[in-house]
């Protein structure tokens, strides 16, 4: 089995409104195509598909607060629960008494220990390894992860050559940063590039924040557009991916753009997504059948016990 994770910040399960949850406002035909026309909200938050299943994940983790990117991805690509090991939600980074978990217990340096190879699909521009080679070097949870574990992190030269993927989905950011020749590409070619990695790796992730910042703007049209190229980004996945032996997971840390009366994170659910064959066991082992609230702690022993076959703590 191998497994493309789609990280999304920022996105919950939300009201079913298109006035206020942006993710009713969108077409979103592949998304809802894969759930058999459904899409998950609090009156409904559980959808079970013939090709995928969707269910809640707490992102509170048992903390007073707003969920924060910080504790939130390092219960999500740990399986540790930032936010109480911290004492409250922190973030967009990591607190400091999270890294050093971060640096070993993250899922791409438990994938390669166990001898399959990961994956971390974004490009980043020049500009972001000067920040860090200059010791201003603030880390997200992914990147942290990625580099702590040798996995290198892929530069402009991969994006040209199609082996990685724009934080962006398209490329057309790359135009402001220094490259104006970048190709832009439809969404759905940057999903059919996440398949093709999949010929040289186990596990691929892609983060994907423009929906937290979307969510932060409460811009219904900037919104709508985002999550509109996300879903472009899957039908190229679905579209080329072999279900049989690929799980396509899609979750995020907390919510935020599912309620756009407000500019802050909420506290609702945040959707675990499984698309391809073995969905519903997938889900009734790890989402059910280990915790009567699943929260985000789940994710990274689940993607192990799926990539290696027997449960790994």
């Amino acid at each position: 089995m191998k497994i493309v994770m789609l990280f999304l910040d920022g996105v919950g399960i939300g009201a079913r409104d298109p006035s206020v949850n942006p993710l009713f406002a969108a077409p979103m035909k592949t998304l809802r195509s894969i759930l058999d026309g459904e899409l998950p909200s609090l009156r409904n938050r559980i959808c079970i598909a013939a090709r995928a299943t969707a269910t809640p994940l707490d992102a509170t983790l048992g903390v007073p607060g707003l969920p924060q990117s910080g504790t939130g991805q390092t219960a999500l690509f740990t399986g540790a629960n930032g936010a109480k090991i911290a004492g409250r939600h922190f973030g967009p980074y990591p607190y400091s008494t999270l890294k050093p978990i971060i640096r070993e217990r993250n899922v791409f340096r438990r994938v390669k220990e166990g001898g399959k190879a990961p994956c971390f699909a974004n490009a980043f521009p020049q500009r972001f390894f000067d920040y860090i080679e200059h010791g201003r070097g603030r880390m997200t949870v992914t990147t942290m992860a990625s580099l702590s574990s040798d996995l290198p992190l892929r530069r402009a030269t991969d994006l040209e050559a199609g082996r990685g993927v724009s934080a962006d989905i398209t490329g057309e950011g790359w135009r402001t940063l220094g490259y104006p020749a970048m190709p832009i590409v439809p969404p759905q070619e940057a999903g059919r590039r996440l398949v093709r990695l999949l010929e040289n790796h186990d596990f691929v992730l892609f983060e994907y924040w423009q929906t937290d910042h979307a969510g932060h703007a409460r811009s219904r049209e900037e919104a709508v557009s985002v999550l509109e190229k996300f879903d472009g980004l899957l039908e190229g996945i679905v579209e080329t991916i072999d279900s049989s032996r690929t799980l396509v997971l899609i979750t995020s840390d907390h919510g935020n753009i599912e309620n756009l009366a407000t500019k802050t994170h909420t506290r609702n659910p945040v959707p675990l997504i499984v698309y391809g064959d073995g969905h519903r066991e997938f889900v009734a082992r790890h989402a059910k059948g280990r915790k009567e609230k699943p929260d985000l702690t789940i994710v990274t022993p689940a993607i192990m016990d799926a990539l290696f076959g027997a449960p790994r703590s």
